[in-house]
């Protein structure tokens, strides 16, 4: 078996199968990364989190809101989905509420040099069917490089599983964790690279993103620096969490926006 995942989980069927593993390049199922580790937290809070769900309002990952009505998310999660079967949902905490306001997706972009989450460039951008009045969060950019210093604490947020393979969180939840050097996270993953991808985590493990929560948002120093990837394992020793590195991706977001 290759390498688990832990980042996506699709959620059409039953949170028994919340736990997918990395097989073969394959649309909306070539990752699995709820918070590990994490506490409650509110979209009063963080007014830019979203969830993205399908039409039958089942959450499969999250995303950041960066314009009135553009989402950054993971391409690992919309890579060969429709627009017209995703929804954006903002503002709600509860995943068995109904508040907030729920948008349909008029565009998907995902980057065009996207093939799977493990190669790098898994971001994308989804254009909502309307303007959410919220507060936005603003990109990195590539004069940001202090954002990404190994040990900033870094704030992660999601309704993922609580652990690997286990329940996604009925709750949004938030927890820190330090952003890892670049060597650390090499001799953790051979495919990593610093030009699109950012790790964080504790040496220990113990904190982390899992299934559910790909796409969602990394932020440190006020600026959304990274999109929730991929790993091996949830808050494994060892094995830190792999984000998209926003910056490098400045540009080419800022044009869908």
């Amino acid at each position: 078996m290759a390498k688990t995942l832990h980042r996506l989980i699709v959620s059409v069927v039953a949170s028994a199968l919340a736990s997918i593993f990395f097989t073969a390049p394959a649309a909306n199922a070539d990752v699995s990364p709820m918070i590990v580790g994490g506490t409650r937290a509110s979209t009063a809070d963080y007014p830019w989190v979203v969830m993205l769900t399908t039409t039958a309002n089942s959450q499969f990952c999250g995303g950041t809101l960066v314009k009135a009505n553009k989402v950054v998310t993971a391409a690992h999660c919309v890579k060969g989905r429709s627009a017209a079967s995703t929804r954006v949902v903002h503002g709600r905490d509860d995943k068995q509420s109904t508040a907030g306001t729920t948008a349909g997706v008029t565009k998907i972009w995902v980057h065009p040099s996207y093939t799977t989450a493990t190669a790098g460039y898994d971001v994308a951008v989804l254009t909502l069917d309307r303007n959410i009045s919220s507060a936005t969060l603003p990109l990195a950019t590539p004069a940001d490089t202090a954002l990404y210093a190994a040990g900033n604490s870094a704030l992660i947020l999601g309704w993922g599983t609580t652990s690997s393979g286990g329940s996604a969180s009925r709750y949004l939840l938030k927890a820190n964790v330090p952003l890892t050097s670049d060597a650390t996270c090499k001799s953790a993953y051979s495919q990593y690279s610093n030009t699109s991808m950012v790790c964080a985590g504790f040496p220990q493990g113990g904190v982390d993103t899992c299934q559910g929560d790909s796409g969602g948002p990394l932020v440190f120093g006020g600026k959304l620096i990274g999109d929730t990837s991929w790993g091996q394992g949830c808050a494994a020793a060892g094995y830190p969490g792999v984000y998209g590195r926003i910056a490098p991706y400045n540009s080419v977001i800022t044009a869908q926006l």
